[in-house]
């Protein structure tokens, strides 16, 4: 099992840049999908982007249109997201979350529903 936890989030202002780390302890923690959501007041979490296990597959949804990018490291203890050009409709907390990617290899990565292990959560407050 792996305890993600989610750090980066902060205030700033519309069009600047801010990069949100997941981290976990283990090395198990490289052999998990990871997945980066958000949720805004009064609406549904939404998955932003995903990474596979090894690194190599990366996922994104349709209305990021370029601006955030999903990276691990080399170790594959962190998982982060780099987002750019930052709108104030991208204010929302966001979550880390996990599962085990070389076990559960049918799964739709850009699901909810696929993962098992969340994170509290770091809030990203973006003004204009």
């Amino acid at each position: 099992q792996v305890q993600p936890v989610e750090s980066g989030g902060g205030l700033v202002q519309a069009g600047d840049s801010l990069r949100l780390s997941c981290a976990a302890s283990g090395r198990t923690f490289g052999t998990y999908t990871v997945g980066w959501f958000r949720q805004a007041p009064g609406k549904e979490r939404e998955c932003v982007a995903a990474i596979s296990w090894s690194g190599r597959s990366t996922y994104y949804q349709d209305s990021i249109q370029g601006r955030f990018t999903i990276s691990r490291d080399n170790a594959k203890t962190t998982v982060y997201l780099q987002m750019n050009s930052l709108k104030p409709e991208d204010t929302a907390v966001y979550y880390c979350a996990a599962y085990s990617g070389i076990r559960y290899t049918a799964r739709d990565p850009l699901r909810e529903d696929s993962y098992d292990y969340w994170g509290q959560g770091t809030q990203v407050t973006v003004s204009s």
